[in-house]
C-alpha cells in the first residue's frame, strides 16, 4: 500500500515519485524520517485504509466512506453512519461538523455540491509519506474579523469578488452541515417517540396486571 504505483493510477504514481525525488534533493533535514504527520491526518488516512480492507472482505456491504475513483480524495457516503460508527472509533467523538472543521484547518476542500467529497493535493491513496507535507493553517479567522477586513479592503474589486465567492462557499458548507444535523435530530426524535410509545404500552400492561391481581385478591 505504501508504493504508489501498486494502488493508484499513473498520474498519482508519478506525483508520489516526484515527491520522493524532491525530498532527497532537499537533504536529510527535510526527510520524512525526521517528521511525523499530524495525528488527525494519520487517523483519517488509517480510517480510509481500514475501511477499504473491510469493504473488500465485507461481501459487498455498502461503503460508509471511501477513496474516490482517482485516489486523490475521499467521499463520506453516509454522514449519519460515519458519525455514529467511525468517528467515535477513531476520534472519540461523533460530531460530523467538528470533523469538517478539522479538515478545513488543514486545507482540505469540499469539491462537490452534491456529496461530501474532500480533496487535498498532499492527501492521496498510497502516498502516506506525503502527509508530513500537510500543515495546519496558522490562523483560522472567525467570520467577524473577516467581515472587518473586507470593509477595510473594499477598494479592491478583485479581492472583494474573491472574498464573496469564498464566503458563499462557506455558507453553502454550513447550510449542508445544518441540514445533515437537522436530519439526524429528526431521526433521534422519531426513535425517542417510538421508545416512549413502547414504554406507555408496557405501563398499560402492568396496570392491567395489577388490576387483575387486585380483583382476584378481592374475590377470594
Amino acid at each position: 500500500m505504501e508504493l504508489c504505483g501498486k494502488t493508484i493510477n499513473r498520474e498519482n504514481s508519478s506525483m508520489c515519485m516526484d515527491q520522493d525525488i524532491s525530498e532527497v534533493n532537499h537533504g536529510t533535514s527535510q526527510s520524512s524520517r525526521t517528521r511525523s504527520p499530524a495525528p488527525f491526518l494519520s487517523k483519517t488516512y488509517d480510517l480510509l485504509e481500514e475501511e477499504e480492507e473491510e469493504d473488500k472482505d465485507g461481501g459487498g456491504r455498502r461503503s460508509i466512506v471511501s477513496w474516490n475513483g482517482e485516489g486523490n480524495g475521499f467521499i463520506v457516503w453516509s454522514p449519519a453512519e460515519f458519525s455514529e460508527l467511525l468517528l467515535p472509533k477513531y476520534f472519540k467523538h461523533n460530531n460530523f461538523s467538528s470533523f469538517i472543521r478539522q479538515l478545513n484547518t488543514y486545507g482540505f476542500k469540499k469539491t462537490s455540491p452534491k456529496r461530501w467529497e474532500f480533496k487535498h493535493e498532499k492527501f492521496q491513496k498510497g502516498c502516506r509519506h506525503m502527509l508530513v507535507e500537510i500543515n495546519r493553517k496558522k490562523c483560522e479567522p472567525s467570520a467577524f474579523p473577516v467581515y472587518l477586513k473586507a470593509s477595510e479592503e473594499s477598494t479592491s474589486a478583485t479581492g472583494g469578488i474573491n472574498r464573496s465567492m469564498s464566503n458563499a462557499a462557506e455558507q453553502e458548507n454550513q447550510s449542508l452541515l445544518l441540514m445533515e444535523e437537522n436530519k439526524n435530530l429528526r431521526k433521534q426524535k422519531m426513535e425517542l417517540q417510538m421508545q416512549l410509545s413502547q414504554f406507555k404500552a408496557l405501563e398499560t400492561k402492568l396496570l392491567d396486571c395489577v388490576g387483575q391481581f387486585m380483583q382476584d385478591q378481592h374475590n377470594r
